[in-house]
């Protein structure tokens, strides 16, 4: 089988001739392990689309996760000067906005607006990126540096997807390519920031909710572009809904329904469409389900989380496919080789039965996870996850 077919068979819930491996990196892992300018990795479509490439070939992944939305083609006219500092360079932009962009972690945008619940406009919103050039934008949302009166589905231009279109071309049908969408309430923390918008759930709900409906429209008509595009699958990128920040009610309240209408978009597609939620999910697995995905992703187990793997599996590994489950902090960064293959392994016993699980760090590759604790994987996947 090919690396694609392998992952397409996993997320059909069948058995491949083999595990499938792939992990999600993190944008400082690829400045770590590949030398470039990250303000050049933050611009330039084919900077991002080679580290996307070159690092799955090296670790000898099954697929790519592409979290980037394409540049603007003429984000240089953008920028203003590039300051050099010992820790990062920092783009000052012609509007007068700064990015600060770490040799080894994701870009910061230092003016992020933020807005009170009360003081949002629902009827201005549609989908927000914060990793856009210039970050988010006041309302109504545009994509990178220049403001255009676009409004709904013409909200996106067509060079968003010009990294999708490029990995595409580069791996043909080797691996497996999956988008991502942030998930209508992550866009909601964004947007008012973290606390606020938390207290929002509780003082404000009703607002929230209506924030909530706006943006699930912008973000299922985004996911069906991408799957448009041919990828071979779409994540929802719903970090922050975890037993850490909202309780299973609150879950059942302010994101299923939202994440539901997202994954209903997708069915009259071929892609598939998973969720991507960190940290404490034990809990709230059978509702993750209720949303109509087809597959989990993350699945952090303790201490990060409270994630069993052959517990998920038994309690949903009949319907949805099961990405993840090994701890990126405490086995991947700070583990041995040794320790990371005994881990791998163990996850195997776990969740290979069957077919529908794919190996992988439950949360995005540290920057500065040694590579041999990456290149194990592949190692491990072939000499156990065999079927």
């Amino acid at each position: 089988m090919t690396s694609r077919e392998r992952v397409v068979a996993a997320m059909n819930l069948q058995e491949p001739d083999r595990v499938p491996v792939m992990c999600q990196l993190s944008m400082g892992h690829y400045l770590v392990n590949i030398d470039m300018s990250p303000t050049e990795y933050w611009t330039r479509n084919d900077l991002i689309v080679d580290a996307f490439t070159q690092l799955a070939d090296r670790y000898q992944f099954d697929g790519i996760l592409i979290n980037l939305p394409g540049r603007d083609p003429q984000a240089a006219d953008y920028i203003d000067r590039i300051e050099q500092t010992p820790d990062a360079e920092i783009i000052h932009y012609t509007n007068g906005g700064k990015c600060v962009c770490p040799f080894d972690d994701l870009a910061v945008h230092v003016e992020a607006p933020k807005m009170d619940i009360d003081d949002i406009a629902p009827e201005l919103l549609f989908y927000e990126d914060p990793h856009t050039l210039g970050g988010l934008k006041t309302p109504p949302f545009y994509y990178d540096l220049k403001p255009y009166p676009w409004s709904g589905e013409e909200l996106f231009p067509e060079h968003i997807f010009a990294i999708i279109d490029a990995v595409l071309a580069a791996v043909g049908d080797r691996l497996s390519v999956h988008s991502e969408v942030f998930s209508p309430f992550t866009q909601l923390m964004e947007r008012a920031g973290y606390e606020s918008a938390l207290i929002g759930l509780i003082q404000a709900p009703d607002k929230c909710h209506a924030i909530l409906q706006a943006y699930a429209e912008g973000t299922c008509a985004l996911a069906k572009k991408q799957a448009a595009r041919g990828v071979d699958a779409v994540l929802i990128s719903s970090a922050f809904a975890g037993g850490g920040f909202i309780s299973r009610p609150m879950y059942e309240q302010f994101v299923l329904p939202y994440e539901r209408q997202v994954a209903a978009a997708l069915k009259d597609t071929p892609a598939k469409v998973y969720t991507h939620t960190c940290g404490a999910i034990g809990d709230r697995l059978e509702l993750m389900a209720a949303t109509g995905i087809d597959g989990i992703d993350t699945m952090d187990p303790p201490p990060l989380g409270n994630t069993e793997l052959a517990d998920a599996k038994q309690q949903v590994g009949d319907r949805l496919f099961l990405k993840g489950n090994i701890d990126p902090v405490n086995v991947l960064l700070q583990g041995s080789v040794d320790a990371v293959r005994e881990d791998a392994q163990r996850k195997l016993e776990a969740a290979k039965a069957g077919g529908g699980y794919i190996l992988s760090s439950a949360c995005s590759v540290a920057p500065n996870v040694p590579p041999q604790n990456l290149l194990v994987l592949h190692e491990v996947v072939e000499q156990f996850g065999r079927y």
